[in-house]
């Protein structure tokens, strides 16, 4: 059979799939033409609540274009910052919360728009290669962290009666302990290839910033031990009456340091 055969016999078999096609979109359009803002919100929840989160903000928008006013318009807002939430898109996440927020200012339910943004930044999302080497979100960069915590902290300023509080408070104080991991993992890294001025300013840096911090401790070892390792005895003497202070039982203060393998390393 020759090749023009050959694309006149594909192309009367695809014809009838391509109108087909085209048929099976036009019909749902013209169903969606006669649609209630009712029936609008309620398939595009069902697509939402089936895990179909393109579909659900889609049929959101749709409803919005053709009804931009009234209270399913404005849940519909709602869930489509919700729906990129759950599809990990941040950004378009951040960006519907933040254009509710700017439309009703006033609205009820401003701070469940404020609970989706810091949601959307707080993701841990290490990307396919931090889920399988399970990586600690203390490894991304810090940017988006400080984000969440931002917004929470508005969301408990002015609503600290909301719904939401409780679970905002021990995201914050999750978010404080990451970002107090990732600035000691940075001195951690300084002292152990000599930069140890470096790791001292990271290590201040925990301790100022997140001083109840479980790893507070480590960061009051790296500086007594980068202060000595730099001959200012003064300085170290100080970071060891700080450390005794607050945590006597450190090998640090008792003594019982070992000069063999490095204190921090895990291997």
């Amino acid at each position: 059979m020759t090749r023009p055969v050959l694309r006149s016999l594909f192309a009367s078999l695809l014809l009838p799939l391509v109108f087909a096609g085209c048929g099976w979109f036009g019909d749902k359009l013209d169903a969606q033409k006669n649609w209630s803002v009712e029936q609008f919100y309620r398939n595009a929840r069902a697509e939402l609540d089936s895990g179909n989160f393109q579909g659900a903000v889609k049929l959101y928008e749709a409803l919005e274009a053709r009804y931009p006013f009234g209270r399913f318009t404005q849940q519909a807002q709602l869930d489509v910052a919700y729906a990129n939430y759950k599809d990990n898109e941040t950004a378009q996440a951040v960006s519907a919360a933040d254009r509710f927020m700017k439309l009703h200012p006033n609205h009820q339910n401003f701070d469940y728009a404020l609970y989706i943004k810091g949601l959307a930044y707080f993701k841990p999302d290490l990307g396919i290669f931090g889920q399988l080497l399970n990586l600690d979100p203390a490894e991304r960069d810090p940017k988006a962290l400080r984000d969440s915590f931002d917004v929470f902290k508005d969301l408990l300023t002015r609503f600290p009666d909301s719904i939401y509080a409780d679970d905002t408070r021990g995201r914050m104080v999750y978010l404080v302990n990451t970002l107090a991991k990732h600035d000691l993992s940075v001195a951690r890294y300084y002292y152990s290839r000599g930069g140890y001025l470096a790791a001292v300013n990271r290590a201040q840096t925990v301790i100022t910033r997140y001083p109840q911090a479980p790893v507070a401790e480590e960061a009051l070892m790296i500086s007594v031990q980068a202060y000595e390792k730099m001959d200012m005895k003064d300085l170290a003497d100080a970071s060891r009456r700080v450390l005794a202070k607050n945590y006597p039982k450190n090998a640090l203060v008792s003594g019982n340091a070992s000069s063999g393998k490095a204190w921090w390393k895990l291997w």
